[in-house]
């Protein structure tokens, strides 16, 4: 059977269990066990499909078309295999499921309460991903913070799961903070012990205890951690800030984080770790031989997070390109034809961002046209990818009224309009094209350059595409539709064969790209950055100096 780590967070929200939980999946990963991660959000949301990206951050899509949180694309991105619907649980779709079930009349007219019927669909679907003798441990993260009222059934689930199961088969990590006063000059123990008795007031007793802190923790602070808290000293693991997520593993493998697991479990058969190809890119990401300056626009940049996946492609891509990739965020509804010389002339490549609505759409064109006439290298992402489209109608084939009918409902030139199959849907939660697609590529194009094979499959989000009643006309006057879906004829990829680097995706290349395996368009699209910014410093006339 597979064994059980629940972690936990205290004191204060964003810690980064996610992080742990991933980094820790990582070095057992790498020890040979076979290791899969799962999100429970306490939040009422179904899911967060329709979430603003400033309430939650993007929404990461999986390949089985599921709309989950963000961490699951840290866990992705750490261990390089595939997550699921089945990855991330809600507490909507925790009732949703107890409600239906009781519509149907399958509690026999009893009263349907939290405990036990809540309770007993979590701990279900906390045990599920065990029980095909696929993985050897399975990781679940808690979303919110012990003491958090929303978080009260996962915490007394995990409680149940410690007194029913084999006391060798489950463990809890939790994850506290140890603030630094610089007035005292002191690290402060408290909050971790409040943390902890709160959480062992809950009947949950933490295994391990993950303490984040600017400030080394020296011995006599690990012991009083332990004493208070009720675990042994070698259980208090430290977590300092680092200059990246990804020197996490190895930060906390010094800890002997993996070990302290490993024993408490009571797994003994596993092997040294191997993580020769996570030192490597590492290596080349701490220590690159060139650096780029790509634009980012969008209308979320007011918050990182809402574009996590985008930023870590390019972190993936420049360590492959051993190039540091400086991303500037850059506001759409800030850019007009006056400002945008101003504002991208500094830029060694342009992308374009994801998003929904008509707010920034104009500065979104304006930056497209500014790339494609300068020759600035270009990357759009789905809507990004339809701002190309729009911007090409407009300015070079002339369509009056070029637009989407997002934006446009009742435009003339609907050189973007809604999917077919979408036309008749009215709900809004995972109603969208979602999940993996083939795409069939043409030989001989930038696409097919980059990938290097003609026929692949990635991740959609989207109710909109290209109208394929423009395509000839498009095709004719030099944008090419480079890449297709072989069953609908749907517009996957379109590009300039003339352009440096010009080159629009309809599904999300992000969502796939990892620490072992990045994405080809962003590697692709950081090199031609590279290539450009080379070009640019070569141009530049040399300063002669003479003495007097």
């Amino acid at each position: 059977m597979a064994k059980y780590i629940f972690v936990t967070g205290g004191v204060t929200s964003s810690l980064g269990k996610g992080i742990i939980a991933a980094s820790l999946a990582k070095l057992l990963q790498a020890r040979g066990l076979r290791v899969t991660i799962q999100k429970f959000d306490p939040y009422i949301n179904v899911d967060p499909g329709t979430l603003n990206p400033y309430e939650h951050g993007e929404c990461y899509v999986t390949e089985d078309g599921a709309e989950t949180d963000l961490d699951l694309g840290h866990y992705e991105r750490f261990l390089n295999i595939f997550t699921s619907q089945a990855n991330n649980v809600t507490t909507g779709r925790i009732y949703q499921s107890v409600i239906n079930r009781e519509r149907e009349g399958a509690y026999l007219g009893k009263t349907v309460q939290v405990v036990p019927h809540i309770t007993d669909e979590i701990k279900r679907r906390m045990l599920l991903l065990g029980q095909n003798n696929q993985w050897d441990i399975v990781i679940t993260e808690l979303g919110g913070t012990v003491g958090d009222i929303e978080s009260l059934p996962y915490i007394e689930a995990v409680r149940q799961l410690q007194w029913e199961l084999p006391e060798e088969d489950l463990l809890v990590v939790h994850l506290t903070l140890i603030p630094y006063l610089k007035a005292a000059k002191e690290l402060k123990t408290k909050p971790t012990q409040h943390s902890v008795k709160m959480l062992s007031e809950s009947g949950v007793f933490p295994d391990v205890i993950v303490c984040r802190t600017e400030e080394p923790l020296n011995d006599d602070i690990k012991r009083k951690i332990a004493l208070f808290c009720n675990v042994k000293p070698e259980a208090v693991i430290e977590a300092p800030d680092a200059s990246t997520i990804y020197e996490v593993p190895l930060l906390m493998m010094n800890e002997q984080l993996d070990l302290t697991v490993l024993k408490k479990l009571n797994i003994t058969q596993f092997g040294e770790p191997d993580l020769t190809r996570w030192k490597g890119f590492l290596d080349k990401l701490k220590y690159p031989k060139a650096k780029v300056s790509i634009g980012l626009i969008g209308k979320y940049v007011e918050l990182q997070d809402a574009y996590k996946s985008i930023l870590e492609a390019f972190v993936h891509a420049g360590a492959m390109n051993e190039t540091k990739v400086q991303v500037l965020p850059i506001h759409s509804e800030g850019l007009t034809p006056e400002n945008v010389a101003e504002k991208l002339s500094n830029l060694d490549g342009l992308l374009v961002a994801p998003g929904f609505g008509h707010r920034g759409i104009e500065g979104k064109i304006t930056a497209v046209r500014y790339a494609r006439e300068t020759g600035l290298p270009f990357f759009g992402i789905c809507l990004g990818m339809q701002m190309a489209v729009i911007e090409f109608g407009r300015n070079v084939l002339g369509i009056q009224g070029a637009h989407s009918t997002e934006m446009e409902p009742d435009t003339e030139g609907a050189v973007i309009n809604m999917m077919e199959e979408q036309k008749k849907i009215t709900a809004k939660g995972g109603t969208m094209r979602l999940g993996a697609y083939p795409c069939h590529i043409k030989e001989g194009s930038l696409a097919y350059k980059v990938y290097g094979t003609s026929d692949i499959t990635e991740r959609h989000r989207h109710r909109y595409e290209f109208n394929n009643e423009y395509l000839e006309a498009y095709e004719q006057a030099g944008m090419v539709a480079s890449g297709r879906n072989p069953e609908t004829g749907l517009v996957e990829i379109i590009e300039l064969p003339n352009h440096p680097y010009f080159i629009g995706s309809q599904y999300h290349p992000e969502l796939k790209s990892t620490v072992e395996a990045p994405h080809p368009l962003f590697v692709g699209f950081v090199a031609a950055a590279r290539q450009y910014h080379d070009k640019k410093i070569a141009l530049r006339p040399s300063v002669v100096t003479t003495e007097a």
